[in-house]
């Protein structure tokens, strides 16, 4: 594990010396101090980047130049895979089929902006036609500059790779932060980039506190885009920072999102969905379906096979075989969804299902999965997002009455139905007011596919060619091509 920030290519102690510990949700106990990285190292890593961008090599070369550089570190990625992997777990606390699984998908997602580095050559221009025949039009793509990054605890590695491959792809330099609570992967990546000799301050990574490092690199003039992951009020934050200086900002926020289910749906099938939707990676996912409304003639049937099949979920750490609930990521995360839990109750909801610490596992952030019923629509746990393994599940009459309780939250960044009838999921996916929308499942992402949401969920698209966009400025080019001269004042 890293003790120190990796800024211009160098391994460098932090300029005030500090340190912070890292804390294994499992157990407890701290496994690391990290190096805690203030407004000073933020100075010199921007600094780093700002060189790497506008005299270095790295926009200049071509993008399958660049894809060589993420092809190799989505080779390192996946050699590693089981390293990186025990890593996550320690640090974040999911079950390890899980972190490995996020190690595949980040080395993907770093091969596939690979291709589409390459592609940015196959199309360097694009011609415009115009009215006026004396000039001629085209439009090129360039990398916007300067990228800072600040990324959430849920999927340190992979919303890193979210970010970076990108930016890297687009020809931008980067300033990654990530969570001070899971900050162990982030600087493996760094390590990674720098065994397959990526330039130095390309790709900078600085470790600390969101007040002392996440904030002054939202501040820094020499950055010239920021994006963030994660809750809504850190990102009204950041866009106030980024107004200052008129920052691009790409934003993926919060989420409460619905699942609605038809009476003439596979009761076991919804079940199998409604539990992957808000049980996986301890439903810390912006984009779980914590609010789950199922039609009034399956409600009965369908609440008492979801009770039964979470109080078979296997609780544990994440290093043991079988595991498939972890530990939440912190005490202070796990402090606040029982506080959730316990106002959603005094408001009138009912625990159909847990909502405490599992029985024998005493030490730890560990909770039950908890299914929460009976709760009005103004209930608090209806509303808001609890970021845990909490769902709430209510009833609906028909359609339209799905559809207005779905679209009724101030967040849209996913949601879901299910149904035999192909066509009533097609016109329900269309009503969504939502930026992602499942059919018949619940949560599978693919890195070609646009991220992103509506209203407070946030800003932007992320992964597909959307996230490559993000990156890259659009410039029109046009050119007077006549021989006559233009004549408005010289005649």
């Amino acid at each position: 594990m890293k003790h120190r920030l990796f800024i211009d290519g160098q391994w460098l102690a932090p300029v005030k010396g500090g340190t912070f510990p890292v804390v294994n949700p499992a157990t407890e106990g701290v496994i690391h101090h990290a190096p805690a990285g203030t407004a000073e190292d933020i100075d010199l890593a921007v600094k780093a980047a700002r060189r790497a961008f506008d005299t270095g090599p790295w926009p200049k070369l071509s993008g399958a130049e660049r894809a060589r550089y993420l092809r190799a570190m989505a080779e390192k990625i996946l050699e590693r895979k089981q390293e990186l992997g025990r890593l996550e777990v320690i640090d974040n606390g999911k079950p390890l089929p899980e972190a490995v699984w996020d190690m595949e998908d980040t080395a993907g997602c770093f091969s596939f902006y690979a291709k589409l580095a390459e592609e940015l050559d196959e199309n360097p221009e694009e011609p415009i036609a115009l009215s006026e025949p004396r000039f001629s039009s085209k439009v090129v793509r360039e990398p916007i500059g300067v990228a800072g990054a600040i990324i959430p605890w849920n999927y340190p590695m992979l919303m890193a790779s979210w970010k970076v491959a990108p930016a890297l792809a687009a020809g931008c330099t980067m300033v990654l932060k990530p969570s001070e609570l899971t900050p162990l992967t982030a600087l493996e990546l760094a390590a990674i980039a720098e065994e397959v000799g990526l330039p130095a301050g390309v790709l900078n990574v600085v470790t600390g506190l969101g007040p002392d490092a996440g904030q002054p690199l939202s501040e820094h003039p020499g950055v010239d885009k920021l994006a963030f992951t994660g809750s809504v009020p850190t990102g009204a934050k950041i866009m106030a920072a980024a107004a200052r200086d008129i920052k691009n900002v790409s934003l993926e926020l919060g989420g409460k999102s619905p699942f609605v289910v038809f009476a003439d749906s596979d009761i076991e099938k919804a079940v199998e969905w409604i539990m992957f939707g808000i049980f996986w990676n301890q439903g810390q996912v912006c984009s779980a379906t914590s609010r789950v409304l199922v039609e009034e003639s399956l409600y009965p049937a369908l609440l008492e096979r979801l009770v039964a099949e979470a109080a078979k979920i296997r609780i544990g750490n994440g290093l043991e075989d079988g595991t498939l609930l972890g530990p939440l990521v912190s005490k202070g995360q796990h402090d606040k969804v029982l506080a959730m839990i316990e106002r959603g109750h005094a408001e009138g909801a009912t625990i159909a299902h847990g909502g405490k610490r599992p029985q024998g596992l005493d030490t730890g952030y560990f909770l039950e999965p908890t299914i929460l019923t009976d709760m009005g629509e103004d209930n608090f746990v209806w509303r808001e997002e609890i970021f845990g393994p909490v769902v709430c599940v209510k009833t609906f009459k028909d359609e339209a009455d799905a559809i207005r309780m779905a679209n009724d939250s101030k967040f849209g960044l996913a949601a879901a139905v299910m149904s035999k009838d192909k066509a009533r999921c097609e016109r329900v996916a269309r009503a969504f007011r939502a930026g992602i929308v499942w059919i018949n499942c619940s949560q599978p992402t693919f890195t070609e596919a646009p991220w992103g949401g509506y209203k407070q969920s946030g800003i932007g698209r992320e992964l597909g060619k959307w996230g490559l966009s993000n990156y890259l400025e659009v410039k029109q080019i046009t050119a007077f091509n006549s021989d006559e001269p233009w004549g408005w004042y010289i005649k």
